[in-house]
């Protein structure tokens, strides 16, 4: 009988199998299709690959600006998802991980198909693999959520989008989380004339609010018809040229058509299949897999990882859940599952990201000062024609430590990487101010607005504080 039998071979299911087999446990990893699972072959690896190519779209027509005389961009769309696939490819090849797994001796069943339970013990696999363990990591990630709506069947998720083969004239986003804005900004960069709809008063709701206005106003000036509060689907309909919705607002019977509907309202844990009520193992309200501090479901040797319980449902947020289940279900329970600081970005253009709390989570537990500087004060974005955008930051006025940091523009997420480790670090702001990063740069707006929060804090700075940078135009 094998030791672990992991279901999924994403991020969270490759790093169980790797921590297992690394702890002495015979270690069988199964995977319904490709290794590398969403991640890899669906999420964020094609998707940045397509906003790297809507981002070259938009550095070709900034050619003029700097002498250099060229003919308008032409996208040619098959060439690219030829490119995504090789890119795909490429990194499965080379993954350290995949190499991992083998010298570690895993025995890996890809294309194996859904798993699910027979018994307790007992696991088969629409392709026929039955195998018996002691104990089992369900680590089988999510998958966009449906809803009941009349004709749903017309529409397509964020996976139909990648997959098609020419851009479409017109698309129909539905959803404004961070799946739902890429789709939209990627599309609008190719020419597909874009409406997105948000049932709430806000897109990206997840994010600060002036992040979420200023993304918003972005989009809008892009060309992006943006409908917030846009009301009810009532159905989707199939038109002559495409899909049509038809939706309530305020009594109202409103509709809009297109070539394509993209529906990315959420994400549930990707559980059919796996016959998990029969074998004991509960979920939680919203459907997905209920698991304690140790991630051990309610069934004493079944661990769940990654996407499917619903948690932080990011990669580096999944290999450390595969670390922890496996770790517990090969030595027992004793590793914790612990809160780690947790940079979330998106590709759009503008790109957006953040760390630690907004504004108004922060105003709600704090006393706290925020420093803004906007992205036309910085000089790397002024050299590089990118000045829309800027850089919030939020401290605690009693310990002048960061709380959050927030960022809408060129790079937003690698300047988010350094306010994450800010944060992490547990640093001050004048501690921040005073790290002296290169010039010029798009990270060092964060020592100048780190410096904006310190002097509101009457916080000593040394030289290094004062840099060559203007200073903020904004701070409360």
């Amino acid at each position: 009988m094998t030791d672990i039998i992991i279901l999924g071979a994403g991020p969270a299911g490759v790093l169980a199998a790797l921590r297992s087999a690394e702890l002495g446990a015979k270690t069988v990893l199964v995977a319904s299709g490709e290794f590398g699972g969403m991640a890899a072959n669906d999420g964020p690896v094609p998707v940045r690959t397509l906003a790297h190519a809507a981002r070259l779209i938009r550095e070709a027509r900034q050619l003029n600006e700097y002498g250099i005389t060229t003919s308008e961009p032409v996208l040619d769309y098959s060439n690219l998802l030829a490119r995504v696939r090789e890119v795909v490819n490429d990194v499965r090849v080379h993954s350290s991980l995949r190499r991992q797994i083998d010298t570690q001796g895993v025995i890996l069943h890809e294309h194996a198909g859904t798993a699910r339970f027979i018994d307790r013990h007992t696991i088969e696999t629409e392709r026929g693999v039955r195998i018996q363990g002691d104990r089992f990591i369900i680590c089988t990630g999510g998958t966009s959520r449906r809803l009941p709506i009349p004709g749903f069947e017309l529409t397509g998720t964020h996976s139909d989008a990648w997959a098609l083969k020419a851009v479409p004239p017109s698309m129909l986003v539905v959803g404004s989380g961070a799946t739902g804005v890429q789709v939209a900004s990627i599309f609008n960069s190719f020419g597909t004339h874009i409406q997105l709809f948000e049932a709430g008063p806000c897109i990206v709701p997840t994010e600060d609010e002036d992040v979420s206005a200023a993304l918003s106003t972005a989009f809008r000036a892009a060309g992006i018809v943006v409908h917030e509060n846009f009301g009810t689907i009532e159905s989707f309909e199939r038109m002559p040229t495409g899909v049509r919705m038809n939706y309530l607002r305020e009594g109202d019977r409103n509709s809009v058509d297109a070539t394509m509907a993209v529906v990315a309202t959420g994400w549930v844990a990707n559980t059919v299949g796996l016959n998990l009520a029969a074998v004991g193992v509960e979920l939680d309200q919203r459907g997905f897999v209920k698991v304690d501090e140790y991630l051990r479901t309610s069934v004493l040797h079944i661990f769940a990882a990654g996407d499917i319980t619903g948690r932080i449902m990011l990669v580096p947020q999944a290999l450390q859940e595969g670390f922890v289940a496996a770790t517990n279900a090969v030595q027992g329970v004793k590793l914790p599952l612990e809160e780690h600081v947790s940079p979330i970005g998106s590709f759009t253009d503008p790109e957006y990201a953040q760390v630690g709390l907004t504004e108004a989570k922060a105003r709600a537990s704090h006393d706290v000062v925020t420093a803004v500087v906007p992205f036309d004060a910085s000089t790397r974005t002024i050299i590089d024609g990118r000045k829309v955008g800027f850089c919030k930051l939020i401290a605690d006025r009693q310990t002048c430590r960061i709380l959050g940091c927030h960022v809408i523009g060129e790079r937003a997420v690698e300047i988010t990487q350094v306010a994450a480790m800010a944060i992490a670090a547990r640093m001050r702001v004048e501690e921040l101010a005073q790290i002296p990063l290169s010039f010029p740069t798009y990270a060092g707006i964060l020592s100048v607005v780190a410096a904006s929060a310190a002097r509101q804090l009457n916080r000593t700075l040394n030289w290094q504080a004062y840099q060559v940078e203007t200073v903020d135009r904004q701070s409360t």
